[in-house]
């Protein structure tokens, strides 16, 4: 199986890259982000034309997740239960047997904000869903955007940006806790000895001069890590006109 993640910040500028992305990829499962959209909005038929099932929770301007499988989707839970949220930032749902886990972590803006105060407290409600869907699905994956770097290799500039949102030590821990649950790093688990990045800003030519992060992950449970076959960043989306700033996380897995 080939398992992605996207954040694709906006699915109405990115439509057609998504598609041709995914025709050439040979995708079966693939989770969005930052859809930017509202459900009624939610091109299903474009998916479906290409053999995909989807399930979306979007919303206007900010946020929004969608979960797109060749394979029927069943069993979908929107947002985080028991966790108060105005924003939609998660879509959990099973298929083809895997409870896929698909989540736009908050930003947080900067450490000494309210959001970063959000952020914290969401970090602790998702710690507590996925420990919940660990128990009752061994076979779970954690994808999306975390807006968290693991570490200093996940950083272009570690001294520069030490402490700064993404790589605080509160963020890290947070992320380090989740794979205290039962969850391998696919990305890291494959390339031990490198640093990639996922995301790149708009400005300053940061893609072209590589000064990037990796905030976007895709988390196996440990019961799927000795399918794990292949994970990769691909940069070629980055390349597009008009791409996304971030570029799609691509897992293969043997079941």
């Amino acid at each position: 199986m080939r398992i992605a993640t996207w954040n694709v910040n906006s699915l109405n500028v990115r439509l057609p890259q998504v598609i041709d992305w995914i025709k050439a990829n040979d995708i079966d499962v693939l989770t969005l982000q930052e859809l930017k959209l509202t459900d009624d909005k939610f091109p299903h038929n474009a998916f479906a034309e290409l053999g995909y099932q989807a399930e979306c929770f979007g919303q206007k301007t900010y946020n929004g997740v969608a979960l797109i499988s060749r394979y029927a989707i069943t069993d979908v839970i929107r947002n985080l239960p028991h966790f108060s949220d105005d924003q939609a930032r998660v879509i959990t749902a099973t298929t083809k047997g895997l409870r896929m886990v698909g989540a736009y972590f908050p930003n947080g803006q900067a450490p000494d904000s309210d959001k970063f105060v959000y952020k914290m407290h969401w970090l602790e409600a998702m710690h507590q869903w996925c420990e919940t869907q660990l128990q009752n699905h061994p076979h779970t994956v954690l994808l999306g955007d975390f807006n968290i770097t693991r570490d200093d290799a996940d950083v272009w500039d570690p001294v520069g940006l030490a402490n700064t949102i993404h790589c605080t030590q509160d963020e890290r821990a947070a992320l380090q806790r989740l794979f205290d649950l039962g969850f391998v790093d696919s990305v890291r688990e494959m390339h031990p000895n490198e640093s990639v990045f996922s995301w790149w800003d708009y400005r300053e030519f940061a893609f072209r001069r590589n000064r990037g992060l990796r905030i976007d992950h895709v988390l196996l449970s440990n019961a799927m890590k000795a399918g794990l076959v292949k994970a990769e960043i691909d940069k070629q989306p980055r390349k597009n006109e008009r791409p996304s700033d971030h570029a799609p996380v691509v897992v293969d897995w043997n079941p």
